[in-house]
């Protein structure tokens, strides 16, 4: 048989002669793995980062195969000879297309995306139509943490605090914060079935209506103030909208709901 080492004998006799010092020893084991368990970051699938540029183009009116046919086959052969790109992915439908380009692991993407404007530059026989092609590049990011927000206030005052706690994160260096759970504010127009027919408007008159009162129209800019104008006031609260003038009749009387 192989004799252990001195020290090695020695150290088995002392838990062999000492009753405790085994159990001691595991208690020790357990409040230390215990006390490092917060520290282990734990996730099911391996980060994996995919360095892509997606290219987007929209041809309004035109079929699903006419932009395949027009664009794709006109854009990729030119888009696949940008040093660096490992593949690409198309997707056609009426009207638009995307075009996705994969890139080798650790390549330069900025590198990458000014290759990539460069060659569609470079194309000239698109149709003349369509709109001017439009380059995305993706990003990978890592969700770090969620901070859930409640209270015994309206949901409006929740979203100002949302937007609070937002802004103080990117005065702390926090380079990327997503606000979600909060309903934009929304303001609903009904019109009885009846008043429609008696006085022979439509709905979609009124939204019409309701469209051009909410909106305003730049009119130019201040290059001496640096500010810019804008023509009319957006009347978008509810007792704005229910004072609105829907039609004006013969007689000169005014059509407010």
């Amino acid at each position: 048989m192989r004799s252990l080492p001195p020290g090695g004998a020695g150290i088995l006799s002392y838990f062999t002669r000492h009753r405790t010092a085994a159990n001691l020893l595991l208690v020790l084991l357990v409040v230390a793995g215990l006390a490092a368990i917060p520290q282990m970051r734990a996730q099911f699938f391996p980060d994996v980062v995919s360095d892509e540029i997606n290219i987007v183009v929209t041809w309004s009116g035109a079929g699903a195969e006419d932009v395949d046919e027009a664009i794709v086959a006109v854009m990729e052969p030119a888009l696949l000879a940008v040093p660096g790109v490992s593949g690409s992915s198309a997707s056609s439908r009426e009207g638009r297309t995307s075009i996705e380009l994969e890139f080798e692991p650790g390549w330069d993407m900025s590198r990458a995306s000014d290759d990539v404007q460069a060659a569609l530059d470079a194309i000239t026989d698109l149709p003349e139509d369509a709109d001017e092609p439009e380059l995305r590049r993706g990003s990978w990011w890592d969700r770090v943490t969620d901070v859930v927000i409640t209270g015994p206030v309206a949901p409006a005052q929740l979203g100002r605090f949302a937007d609070e706690f937002t802004a103080r994160l990117f005065d702390a260096g926090v380079t990327r914060a997503t606000i979600r759970g909060v309903a934009a504010p929304q303001t609903v127009v009904e019109v009885p079935s009846s008043s429609l027919i008696r006085h022979d408007v439509s709905m979609s008159e009124i939204a019409e209506v309701i469209a051009a009162a909410a909106s305003t129209s730049p009119a130019g800019d201040v290059d001496a103030a640096n500010a810019r104008i804008r023509t009319g006031s957006a009347q978008r609260s509810a007792a704005e909208i229910a004072a609105l003038t829907l039609r004006t009749n013969a007689d000169g009387s005014a059509l407010l709901r």
